[in-house]
């Protein structure tokens, strides 16, 4: 676009990258900490808790038409990123804790999704191409903790509590600095509780809404466990393969855009979630690989586990009506996150009965019923039999 900075991008994802540190600020820490065992799962699920109810609120009051999503932006970094820092005080307690990463969780709905409002505000035609920048970035931040934890293995754990917490603050101001609103940025329609309807009315809409719940299913509690396989398969340096594995995604997420911009969506996203797919079917076997074959796997794992993510969200936002399209993306999200919740605990409850090598396996449903939702999509338009 004509007359649109340079830096508008880079930006908008380094502030995305920033602020996606806060989502698993905590995983990176818990064997540090004297929390339960099974604290991995309900740890993790109380961000994903957090995240929903925070979507749900913002979409209801429409806090980012209210305000410039850039200064909300800013506000919600700052906010999570002091609740992330509270957990300083609060090492040894479990309850609280869960409290803080759900109020982390809250305010990531204010980074993640008014991060994509910001980017839609500069793109039009080329937003999917950006979006596959920004989940990336998501990806790589979510993965940064891990980072930080290999870096500052000589320090405490709190080290990672201040750097996570740092590195979103620095991600709002330099949104707010250097980031205006774009001329694409409309207002969104009142959010309207009815659009949960079109996920079973409209076929398209169904299609992609399947699909994109079938790869949430095994997204989060993938990236979750990655360090518990990882461990029990005898790696050393678990936080820098944790953080290479999660954050292999953001290239995914980025050709995966490239990709789609001659294919479209849909076949980006079938691939994608079909070697996803296979990487759960086969883990077991390649559990009993040697180091490097497994990491090699985990690696290739991480790449494709994510890249169908921007694609699903493309193929939502365009087969949703116009006038309920803010509202039907806020409930799919809803859906797909409260998703999670059920593996992660899935995986959570699994892991002391069936060991490490046989986790993943619990994932394959996902994928599977993704391909078969999606399938629908690979028709050119114009030959499906309406439903």
């Amino acid at each position: 676009m004509a007359g649109r900075p340079r830096r508008i991008l880079p930006v908008i994802v380094v502030s995305q990258f920033a602020g996606g540190s806060l989502w698993f600020a905590g995983n990176a820490v818990l064997d540090a900490l004297p929390l339960p065992a099974a604290a991995l799962g309900y740890i993790t699920s109380a961000v994903q808790i957090g995240f929903i109810a925070g979507t749900l609120v913002f979409a209801f009051f429409a806090l980012s038409d209210l305000f410039s999503p850039r200064i909300l932006f800013f506000v919600c970094s700052l906010a999570g990123a002091l609740f992330n820092l509270a957990s300083l005080a609060f090492g040894d307690s479990f309850v609280a804790w869960l409290s803080l990463r759900f109020a982390t969780g809250f305010f990531l709905a204010g980074i993640y999704p008014v991060g994509m409002k910001i980017a839609a505000g500069w793109y039009e035609r080329d937003l999917g191409n950006a979006l596959g920048f920004l989940v990336g970035a998501l990806v790589l931040g979510t993965a940064f903790p891990h980072l930080l934890r290999e870096v500052g293995r000589s320090l405490p754990w709190q080290a990672v509590t201040l750097g996570t917490s740092a590195t979103a603050v620095a991600g709002g101001l330099a949104m707010l600095a250097f980031v205006r609103d774009g001329p694409y940025l409309r207002q969104a329609a009142k959010f309207d509780p009815r659009a949960f309807a079109l996920i079973f009315r409209r076929p398209a809409f169904r299609a992609s809404s399947f699909g994109y719940f079938g790869h949430m299913w095994e997204l989060y509690a993938f990236w979750a466990f990655v360090p518990v396989v990882l461990a029990a398969h005898g790696a050393t340096h678990v936080p820098l393969w944790s953080f290479a594995v999660i954050g292999a995604g953001f290239i995914g997420c980025a050709l995966g855009g490239l990709i789609s911009l001659r294919s479209g969506s849909a076949p980006v996203a079938f691939a994608q979630l079909a070697a996803s797919g296979l990487c759960c079917a086969l883990s077991p076997l390649l559990f009993a690989a040697p180091g490097p074959v497994f990491l090699a796997f985990l690696l290739f794992w991480g790449i494709v586990v994510v890249g169908d993510s921007p694609q699903f969200s493309a193929l939502n936002a365009a087969s949703a009506p116009r006038e309920r399209v803010g509202s039907a993306l806020t409930i799919a999200n809803c859906i797909g996150f409260s998703i999670t919740i059920a593996s992660i605990q899935l995986l959570n409850t699994a892991a002391p009965l069936l060991g490490a090598q046989w986790l993943f396996v619990l994932l394959l449903p996902g994928p599977l019923f993704g391909l078969l939702a999606v399938k629908p999509l690979l028709v050119p338009a114009a030959a499906r039999t309406p439903a």
